[in-house]
């Protein structure tokens, strides 16, 4: 059978998500955190466009990510030895046909105060491979960044480990008990372990997870999404394009590692799975990319796709599990978790410490209204 190993709190899941909420908790309980593959942070995390913006998501994820920017400026000391955000920018672009869409973005109440509308003139200025006459209106945010992924994950594996708590790797969850003392959680690599609380953060796979605990599912739907790697000779100045977005986000664009990196911004429903790109979502980024642009893509440097989990309402579910409290949730961040991560790690850490939520993340418009009984499969 193998040892057991007891801990305060367990979470199932070695992305940014279960990572980053493992070392908030980490400060005041111990935590263990069981990965199913080689290394955290394989599958969706590291398959991310990696883009912060204030203006990108629902209401909460604005918010939430207006709540992370201070982490992301100023980390923690030793937290990471590199600046966790690069300035890029972000160049929303509409056609003639999207005017209705493009109004809807300019009248949310809590747009980013760098952003500006500018002419077509200036969005071909901003990103010159658009075609001339393809945009009639644009909005430029100078705010948003990249994200060093690596960096802010590694960051979080350090602060957990340094406060004692652990991350252990090739970790396949064979069987979930609610026994007397909370739970019990048994791997095919190294017995089982037990803890009062366990967490969800399983990405893709939290359905599957709370149905191996006995615990009603969330209705959780993982939608495959595309990218690609283009070069792009004879410009200079390409690493200082900001990201393009079509403004129904039919596709994207921006500078990566010295290419371009592409997305038909495709939302394929999948079963959980280590995703691969489809053909057909390859050939539909380039053909919209061809469109927007005046280049022609000859070759495909390489390509990838991620899986990004949502419920119907698009808002990430966290809290307690309506059949067994001590079972939390922490699930369908909906290719948001990376931005958002400082600030939602902290709602989660404050909600199972049954504390307030911070008064900066309560300032940027967040509260446990957002997120309470959504782990009620009735009420998503």
């Amino acid at each position: 059978m193998g040892k057991t190993t007891s801990t305060d709190i367990l979470v199932i899941g070695g992305g940014i998500a279960g990572v980053s909420l493992a070392a908030e908790l980490s400060r005041t309980h111990k935590v263990a955190v069981l990965e199913r593959e080689s290394q955290p942070g394989y599958h969706a995390t590291g398959r991310s466009a990696a883009v912060f913006s204030e203006s990108y998501g629902a209401p909460v994820i604005r918010a939430l990510s207006r709540a992370s920017r201070d982490f992301f400026t100023r980390p923690p000391e030793g937290f990471c030895a590199e600046p966790l955000l690069s300035p890029r920018g972000c160049l929303y672009i509409a056609r003639h046909d999207q005017s209705d869409a493009f109004r809807q973005l300019l009248h949310r109440d809590d747009l980013a105060a760098s952003a500006r509308c500018i002419s077509p003139e200036e969005a071909l200025r901003h990103s010159p491979l658009l075609r001339p006459g393809y945009v009639a209106e644009a909005l430029f945010d100078p705010g948003e960044c990249d994200i060093d992924v690596h960096s802010l994950l590694q960051g979080y594996v350090r602060m957990l480990r340094h406060n004692g708590s652990s991350l252990t790797p090739n970790q396949h969850v064979t069987r979930i008990e609610h026994v007397e003392s909370g739970w019990q959680v048994w791997t095919a690599e190294a017995g089982s372990w037990r803890a009062p609380v366990l967490i969800n953060a399983a990405g893709a796979w939290s359905d599957q997870i709370a149905h191996m605990a006995n615990v009603a599912g969330i209705g959780l739907s993982p939608r495959r999404r595309s990218a690609l790697l283009i070069d792009v000779p004879g410009h200079d100045t390409l690493g200082s394009w900001p990201l393009t977005i079509d403004i129904d986000e039919q596709f994207y664009f921006k500078p990566d590692a010295g290419r371009l990196l592409l997305s038909p911004a495709d939302e394929t429903p999948s079963l959980p799975c280590d995703a691969l790109p489809d053909d057909f979502d390859i050939a539909l980024a380039v053909e919209r990319f061809e469109t927007a642009t005046t280049m022609e893509v000859r070759r495909i440097h390489s390509s990838w796709a991620g899986l990004r989990s949502f419920v119907a309402d698009r808002i990430p579910v966290i809290g307690p599990s309506r059949d067994r409290p001590a079972f939390f949730w922490y699930a369908a961040q909906g290719g948001y978790g990376i931005q958002i991560s400082p600030a939602l790690a902290r709602v989660a850490a404050a909600m199972i410490r049954q504390e307030s939520i911070p008064a900066d993340i309560l300032a940027a418009g967040v509260t446990s209204v957002d997120f309470l009984s959504r782990n009620d499969p009735e009420k998503i």
